[in-house]
């Protein structure tokens, strides 16, 4: 009697626990058994312990992962290796860019595992991101790649990995919008602005930590009211530098993290969101919500080509310009009508169906190729254009 394959999963943060929800469920309702693992990134409940109950997603180990950041990381990959070797599974599935993605994707490829990739094939094209470094660690120890689109696919052929080793699936984050029954709200109902920033690079240093705030201002003072749920991270950084303050006034409403479906509901009813996140992007594009980014590069870059989104980094000029453009009625009702390029609500679907295929999985099992006899097809490509050549 065949066996079905055993999938662990492991994630880490909030938008990890969000987008593998949806997948995790299908997994189950396909047979497959399942072992789900929050590797502890977010160990602090406020941001990960309610989203759990929220979203369904109950791990069968809640990991917490103490110290700075090296000692995370290391204590990362010493989980990863224990949590393969106690729990031997056949794949094992990733999702995005944290450091739960090199640290379980090497691991499993060392104990010659296979492992699947979710959001395969995202890029910035920012050296200094380490969110990318985690992506193409992602590509190089995935054996398949579950791209969400056509450009992400495009992407990850033109670093040449084979068109076998890639599937598109769409994004998760689609599936679980699409299970809850949250709609667009007509354009002409939505009013305001929101705002979220939790990166580093945008609130670590206090210089670009102020211009934050002085954007935030602007924005209430000329297209407000603004909601800001102001992430741990970015309170304690206005707190120790003394900015908080000057947040806090008419026409500018801080809240604490707010629970998932809370969120998606200021998204909705929000005229431009303004934002460093890319789950974000995702979610206001399936919305029909402009979405005006906080950074210079973004890995979403389909809501940049079809107009939706604009990269602005920090530039407070051009974040106000942009947002304000995205105001008018007729860029409102555009964006609005814009179909979203990100999934359709069946990711978990497919990946279920992939994940239950003999010959799926025997495909993307790593193997060692009998190359003595002839060389790959790469190679001799390569060679050729090397001008190296064969005596």
């Amino acid at each position: 009697m065949r066996r079905s394959p055993r999938v662990l999963v492991a994630c880490g943060t909030r938008p990890e626990f969000v987008k593998l929800a949806p997948v995790v469920k299908a997994l189950a309702a396909c047979g497959l058994p399942v072992r789900t693992v929050a590797t502890g990134q977010h160990y602090d409940l406020e941001m990960a312990g309610a989203f759990f109950e929220e979203l369904g997603l109950r791990p069968d180990v809640r990991h917490e992962l103490g110290g700075d950041e090296p000692a995370r990381l290391g204590g990362l990959v010493a989980q990863a290796e224990r949590e393969l070797s106690e729990h031997a599974p056949d794949v094992v599935l990733l999702l995005g860019d944290t450091n739960t993605v090199p640290a379980y994707g090497l691991a499993a490829r060392r104990r010659g595992l296979a492992v699947a990739h979710l959001e395969a094939g995202l890029r910035s094209f920012n050296e200094r991101s380490m969110e990318e470094t985690n992506r193409r660690v992602g590509a190089a120890a995935a054996t398949l790649q579950l791209a969400p689109t056509e450009l992400a696919r495009q992407f990850l052929l033109a670093e040449g990995v084979p068109e076998r080793a890639i599937e598109v699936v769409g994004n998760p984050v689609i599936d679980l919008l699409v299970e809850m029954g949250v709609t667009a709200l007509p354009h002409h109902e939505r009013a305001g602005v929101l705002v979220t920033a939790h990166r580093a690079t945008n609130v670590d240093d206090p210089e670009r930590l102020e211009l934050l705030v002085g954007l935030v201002d602007s924005l209430a003072a000329e297209l407000g009211p603004v909601v800001f749920p102001v992430h741990p991270r970015t309170a304690d950084r206005l707190r120790s530098t003394g900015l908080l303050a000057r947040l806090e006034r008419p026409g500018i409403d801080l809240l604490p993290p707010v629970p998932y479906g809370e969120m998606l509901g200021l998204v909705r009813s929000a005229r431009v969101v303004v934002t460093d996140s890319g789950g974000v992007q995702e979610e206001a594009s399936f919305l029909g919500v402009p979405v005006v980014v906080l950074r210079t590069s973004t890995p979403r870059w389909e809501g940049v080509l079809l107009g939706t989104a604009r990269l602005v980094g920090l530039d407070q000029a051009a974040a106000l310009s942009a947002a304000a453009f995205f105001c008018e009625a007729r860029e409102q009702e555009r964006v609005a009508a814009t179909p979203c390029p990100y999934g359709d609500g069946r990711t978990g679907e497919r990946v279920a169906r992939l994940l239950s295929d003999e010959e799926v999985l025997e495909r993307i099992r790593p193997k060692e190729p009998a190359l003595a006899t002839g060389l790959p097809p790469a190679v001799s490509a390569v060679s050729a254009r090397a001008g190296v050549v064969a005596p």
